[in-house]
């Protein structure tokens, strides 16, 4: 229900059905969030109250797409929503795929609805996170993407921010988890930049076409069914593949997965 979900291909019938069947399965088990972003405010709150309704855990929203709304606008978007129901909210800001920046001062203001409990990051730059983290990394959770060519685990987590909502988890995850844990001593910071460069071929490939063509290609090598990505994008194919098929041979993530 996210970037790496296919979200916008989705019809709504489909991102119920994900919800109800997800949402069960989940519990007990790991906190599962869901993405519930429409083109209308009236139809994020109604997919936001069903994932309530169904036991979610927590709801995460982008901007809604093309519409490109004012500050104002987009405050009043997630306001609304997250009045509208009593689970946790995560906000995510990927002006790369939305076309709009969610400005640190907005993200203040929405820091103080109690149910917003995080803040995702994925910008072209520092100046953004710190920025947040200023206004409001001692109220919410201020997390990044993973994507190489933004590079912000490494400064975030120098900063005081308390992790990552990763594409690259998805074949990675212990390793993943572990390189997103905040700093609490100098030798978390080793092993997280210890990590990071270890593991930097795999965000490299993750991020080698756009979301989610490489990463549902990666986890299919991997031996779980994520089939291919909806039309009009296509399989990933050529070096990109067999470079996938060289990584994960290479790290021996089948065997280490049992997959």
């Amino acid at each position: 229900m996210g970037s790496t979900g296919e979200a916008p291909s989705l019809t709504l019938d489909e991102k119920k059905e994900i919800i109800r069947s997800m949402a069960s399965y989940c519990k007990g088990k790991i906190p599962a969030m869901f993405g519930v972003t429409c083109s209308t405010t009236r139809e994020t709150v109604n997919l936001a109250q069903f994932a309530e309704e169904q036991e979610a855990e927590g709801i995460l929203m982008v901007v809604p797409p093309y519409i490109i709304p004012p500050q104002k606008d987009i405050y009043d978007f997630f306001a609304t929503v997250a009045k509208s129901i009593s689970i946790s909210v995560t906000v995510y800001n990927n002006p790369g795929r939305v076309s709009a920046n969610i400005e640190p001062s907005t993200i203040k203001l929405l820091a103080d609805i109690p149910n917003i409990v995080a803040d995702k990051e994925a910008v072209p730059a520092n100046k953004q996170i710190i920025g947040v983290m200023e206004d409001v990394g001692d109220k919410i959770n201020v997390l990044c993407c993973d994507s190489p060519k933004f590079g912000l685990i490494i400064p975030l987590l120098a900063m005081g921010g308390h992790g990552t909502a990763n594409v690259t988890g998805n074949i990675l995850p212990k390793e993943f988890a572990e390189m997103s844990k905040p700093w609490n001593s100098w030798e978390d910071a080793q092993r997280c930049r210890e990590l990071f460069f270890k593991y930097k071929p795999f965000m490299d490939l993750s991020y080698s076409a756009v979301n989610p063509v490489s990463i549902k290609a990666a986890v299919g090598l991997m031996g779980l069914p994520a089939g291919k990505p909806r039309l009009p994008l296509q399989p990933l194919s050529g070096a990109i593949l067999e470079n996938a098929q060289r990584l994960i041979a290479h790290y021996n993530l089948r065997e280490q997965y049992g997959l």
